[in-house]
């Protein structure tokens, strides 16, 4: 059915509004005209002219008749070229912006019936700049194109042409895409003149039409229609003045439409402008009559990738009118649309089943709930009611003492908790709560450890039952914690448990202080918490990738990418491992799939065009940066459109933290509570028949067991000496720390950057980079990199410098300092943290990173001088914890003691930590201010009880309180975690002769 359209003066007009004709058109034919590998292999071209926007002056409405052209020619079957011509533009003036949408016109002529014109269902949309595939679609030329597209002159034609390509000419087609890029598309002005009888008049009107005017040319690069899946290019393209040597240079094409086949055979005829009838225009024979002239193809020098024309050329030279084209600023908006994509693109689910094959979903276990959650509830069961029996015969034996009000010292209690003993054991009652017990023991046994048969060996028994009772006795503290008396639990200290947060700071300072093995211990202990987030994978995964351990990391990378495997970080981490470890085909499937499930992340797009280009894929790398610019742009417009209306607030700073113990002198009610615990615990020793552990080998008590045992063999925060360096790791500089304040302007590659940088990829190789200037890392440098991850950097970075909107910037600079000062490669450090401070001398990120860079050398005093510059900022930079924590040494190291104080108590609100309370405590104890020093130790010992140097200045505290008790039990605690400090060590030792106390091996 299609429609009928009344023809001016016809009786259809004068219908009521709403009533239409249509005409039933039935076409066929007796077979196919294409069979089905033609179908298959084929493709149908859509092109649309739109318009010629900012058109020269001299184009004026007025005057004689002109046919404003364009054309251009595809394969079409075989080798053959087909023409394709959009004529009779209309030329507007300026005023206001073409309507969206509209109707798309046949490329016929002479169609009387007003609305027949427009093809049905095909509309011209338009969008915004950034998202086309053309030029002038960065942010700059906004205004020019609002200024052309809505008050300068236009010529418009909105004319849709279609071509089908056979097979063969598909494969030309893509062919020629992938040698020449680019394709011409010619423009000019012809003269319309009316035809006058005669001879001398025939003759005039063949030699006026053998002449071209205005005759110009835009490249079109065609590029992006052999990106996987792109089956339409839309876009603006300038015109620049049509020179036979540009033009074959750019497009490798040897004829212009227009002028060298002349216009007047073709063109006359109007109604077959666009019929297959029409004779090819590069024809053989043409090819070999009309070869192109040495003098145009090596008169000048061009690039193919160049969009600008030579300023040199002859022809452009002579083609004065063509250039009004340049000064104007023409520029035609075109569309290509094909039907099937020339090159398919994985779907979606197939690189997600890709991804399940190379790393299958793993679930969560089922935790088991049965009867072994009910064997472990019958044993909560007991340990209450043999606590409540224990106190209960403990108040009938002392309770006239604890009514007196009179404070209990240790040895009343001692004397108390033997009677006790003495008490239960002589009465049976301890062999009856022994057996009361035995029962729940035994379901636990079979239940939860499923052990029902003999053991084949004594060894094999001693070790069940050394488990057994760890987890007995924890299920007894659980239960207690959770049923003690209200009166007992106000008078406990109250622990905080540290959270999945501060475990992560702890463990950034242990990665500092190079004490690896502790590091590892905290990320470990994150993921016995919760090893079902993914964040703690990853952040294990990046440390390892910090300490060279590529296997683990990309086994936390999968295990990640196993339990979340939309998880857009973990698919670009398991890139680059696979990059790394040479499995190229895996890392394109990871990249893709990341690039799929979130189609504007920047970051993706730009390391899967860096594989691209480790894999010498042109075409695919220059789609994946060409992607990765149109989402930034698109990403820095929203910003920049949100910041205009939303007044952005600042950032909240963390409050301070308190958790840990406050140790008191005098024993409270508790401490009887803390017995029972202790006669428990003794209970179920003998219960599970175990051998009773050394004084040395036993848990720490409640009252400092403040956190899990991961934390032993901590390296203390010592402070640094003049002339030495090197004690503190550059690792903090392997976080986005030093990344620039908030800059002015970013690129994809910095972008990139941030991220490798938030991972740990930064480290260099073992020979370095040579560079072909000094202070730049180009592209040409990095060539010869090996194709592994720790180049990826450098690799981004060489980019950054040769990005139109990059360049050698501050925060470029501050990356290259960072890379070196991993690699201690100071002078380098040196070079670029001077170029970066010249570039931005108020970047409190600059200031911050050469303070690391003077205190790893040893130069305190600048290091200090550069540390307070970035704290006087009113702008924090990036990293302030271990800025404040080193100056904080510093001042102490000096003796500014009540500066050392102030600034460790800012880090303190910030991010506390055992290495910021533990700087209190110092600071205080220096200052005579015993009081504070021990709460702020007795936080750094509730962050972490297996530090040396928290229980040295305890050991110092407590002998200058005079109480020796907990001297002693500091001290020792001293020398069980081998305290390195000499003289630390010997400061106590000569407290300790000065008191007469605190030293139980005199």
């Amino acid at each position: 059915m299609a429609p009928l359209h009344p023809v001016v003066g016809s009786p259809l007009e004068n219908l009521r509004p709403g009533a239409k004709c249509c005409l039933e058109v039935t076409v066929s034919v007796s077979e196919a005209l294409l069979t089905t590998a033609q179908i298959l292999g084929g493709n149908l071209l859509k092109v649309t002219l739109e318009a010629a926007y900012s058109v020269p002056e001299s184009f004026v409405i007025t005057g004689p008749q002109q046919n404003y052209m364009v054309g251009l020619q595809v394969p079409s079957i075989g080798e053959k070229d087909y023409p394709i011509f959009f004529r009779s533009g209309i030329l507007k003036l300026g005023g206001e912006r073409e309507p969206v949408p509209r109707p798309k016109k046949w490329p016929i002529s002479n169609i009387l019936a007003p609305g027949a014109q427009y093809i049905p269902d095909s509309f011209i949309t338009g969008g915004p700049y950034v998202e086309e595939d053309g030029e002038l679609n960065n942010p700059e030329d906004k205004d020019f194109r609002n200024q052309a597209e809505i008050s300068k002159k236009r010529i418009v034609w909105d004319l849709e042409s279609r071509c089908y390509l056979d097979p063969p000419a598909v494969a030309n087609f893509q062919k020629r895409i992938a040698d020449c890029r680019f394709w011409p598309v010619e423009i000019t002005r012809i003269p319309i003149i009316p035809v006058i009888k005669g001879k001398s008049a025939k003759v005039d009107k063949t030699e006026d039409e053998a002449q071209v005017f205005f005759h110009g040319v835009a490249y079109v690069n065609m590029v992006p229609l052999l990106y996987p899946g792109v089956k339409r290019i839309r876009g603006a393209y300038r015109v620049y003045p049509y020179a036979d040597g540009i033009v074959y240079e750019k497009t490798k094409c040897l004829f212009s439409l227009f002028r060298d086949l002349g216009h007047q055979s073709k063109l006359g005829n109007v109604t077959g402008v666009n019929s297959p009838l029409v004779k090819p225009i590069l024809s053989k024979n043409l090819r070999e009559e009309k070869p192109p002239k040495e003098k145009d193809t090596t008169s000048s020098i061009k690039s193919q990738s160049s969009d600008n024309p030579l300023e040199g050329d002859t022809s452009l030279n002579q083609n004065s009118e063509g250039q009004q084209y340049v000064e104007a600023g023409t520029y035609l908006l075109l569309e290509f649309e094909l039907e099937k994509a020339l090159v398919p693109k994985r779907l979606s689910e197939e690189l997600a089943s890709r991804v399940k094959e190379i790393i299958p979903i793993r679930p969560a276990l089922v935790r088991r709930t049965g009867g072994a959650q009910k064997a472990v509830d019958d044993y909560h069961t007991q340990i209450q009611n043999i606590a409540t029996a224990i106190l209960d015969e403990y108040h009938k034996m002392f309770g006239k003492e604890l009514t007196t009000g009179k404070d209990l010292d240790n040895q009343t209690l001692e004397d108390h908790k033997c009677q006790l003993n003495y008490e239960l054991n002589c009465s049976g009652k301890y062999f009856a709560f022994k057996e009361q017990l035995k029962h729940s023991v035994v379901k636990i046994v079979r239940e939860k450890y499923l052990k029902t048969t003999a053991f084949e060996n004594q060894e094999e028994l001693q070790a069940f039952i050394s488990e057994l009772y760890i987890f007995l006795v924890d299920q007894m503290h659980v239960i207690l914690n959770q049923n003690m008396p209200e009166e007992a639990q106000g008078s406990t200290a109250v622990v905080t448990p540290t959270s999945s947060d501060q475990l992560r700071l702890f463990a950034y300072e242990a990665q500092v202080n190079e004490d690896f093995p502790l590091a590892t211990v905290y990320y470990e202990e994150r993921l016995v918490r919760d090893n079902q987030n993914v964040e703690h994978w990853l952040d294990y995964g990046s440390f390892c990738l910090l300490t060279n351990d590529v296997h683990k990391a990309q086994e936390c990378f999968r295990k990640a990418l196993s339990l979340n495997q939309t998880n857009i970080d973990s698919l670009l981490l398991c890139g680059l491992l696979a990059i790394m470890m040479e499995h190229y085909d895996q890392a394109e499937i990871f990249f893709e799939d990341a690039t799929c499930l979130e189609p504007a992340n920047v970051v993706a797009w730009t390391l899967l065009g860096l594989f691209y280009e480790i894999q010498n894929n042109d075409i695919r790398m220059e789609m994946a940066f060409h992607e990765a610019n149109k989402q930034l742009n698109a990403k820095l417009a929203k910003e920049k459109s949100t910041a205009e209306t939303v007044d952005i607030g600042g950032k909240l700073e963390p409050s301070l933290t308190n958790v840990g113990v406050v140790r008191t002198s005098s024993p409270t009610k508790g401490d009887v509570t803390q017995d029972t615990i202790s006669m428990l615990d003794e209970l179920l020793e003998d219960t599970t028949k175990t051998q009773p552990e050394s004084a040395e080998h036993r848990k720490p008590s409640l009252q400092h067991q403040v956190l899990s045992p991961i934390q032993r063999n901590s390296k203390s925060f010592t402070k640094e000496k003049k002339g030495s360096k090197g004690h503190m790791s550059t690792s903090v500089l392997a976080s986005p720390a030093f990344h620039g304040v908030s800059p002015k302007s970013s690129s994809i590659f910095m972008e990139t950057t941030r991220f490798l940088m938030k991972v740990n990829a930064v480290q260099m190789g073992e020979e370095g980079t040579k560079q072909s200037s000094p202070g730049r890392l180009h592209v040409a440098d990095v060539i010869r990199m090996p194709t592994c991850m720790p180049k990826f950097v450098h690799r981004v970075l060489a980019h950054e410098l040769m990005h139109p909107q990059g360049g050698p910037s501050c925060e470029y600079y501050l990356v290259l300092a960072q890379t070196h000062l991993l690699k201690k490669d100071f002078e380098k450090t040196e070079e670029y943290l001077q170029a970066a401070n010249q570039m931005d001398y108020l970047n409190p990120n600059v200031w911050g990173l050469k303070g690391h860079f003077f205190y790893l050398n040893g130069n305190f005093a600048e290091a200090k001088e550069c540390y307070e510059r970035t704290v006087s900022f009113v702008v924090d930079a990036a990293e302030m914890h271990f800025i404040y924590l080193r100056l904080g040494s510093i001042y102490l190291e000096e003796g500014e003691n009540e500066k050392a104080k102030n600034t460790y108590m800012m880090a303190c609100k910030r991010s506390p930590s055992c290495l910021t309370w533990l700087g209190v405590g110092i600071a205080c104890y220096r200052l005579e201010e015993f009081s504070e020093a021990e709460d702020a130790l007795s936080e750094a010992n509730a962050m972490n009880n297996y530090n040396a140097e928290v229980w040295a200045y305890l050991t110092l505290v407590c002998l200058k309180a005079g109480r020796k008790l907990e001297a002693e039990q500091s001290y020792k605690y001293t020398l069980k975690l081998k305290l390195k400090d000499e003289a630390l060590l010997q400061e106590i030792h000569m407290v300790q002769d000065m008191v007469g106390f605190g030293n139980p091996s005199f």
